[in-house]
């Protein structure tokens, strides 16, 4: 599919873990993946991106230490692991692809999920 398609959102409560997966048919070589996320009232925010060359990757200073971005080149597919989640960890959480090297800036990506929620309860 070239829409990317996430899964793996949820319900968790602090501190546990959640991993989310996004599939691409345009993940391909040279492409960046990345992660964003928005909570209500909240302007979206870049989590973090992987690199398909390589498996390059960054990551906002958010989630650094608690989430980690890896990739499955044979699958076309990207994960997210997320683990010692926080409440402000709760948003819809949207994979995005583009061409080449990756950046923060969500305007440069031209293929966007639908999105899949992940809820952080205390």
């Amino acid at each position: 599919q070239v829409q990317p398609v996430e899964s793996g959102g949820g319900s968790v409560q602090a501190g546990g873990s959640l991993r989310l997966s996004c599939a691409s048919s345009q993940y391909i070589r040279n492409s960046c993946m990345a992660w964003f996320r928005q909570a209500p009232g909240e302007e979206r925010e870049a989590v973090a991106t992987i690199y398909s060359g390589g498996g390059i990757t960054q990551y906002a200073n958010s989630v650094k230490g608690r989430f980690t971005i890896s990739q499955d080149n044979a699958k076309n597919t990207a994960y997210l692991q997320m683990d010692s989640l926080k409440p402000e960890d709760t948003a819809m959480y949207y994979c995005a692809v583009k061409d080449g090297y990756c950046s923060f800036l969500g305007s440069l990506y031209k293929l966007w999920g639908k999105g899949t929620q992940v809820t952080v309860s205390s």
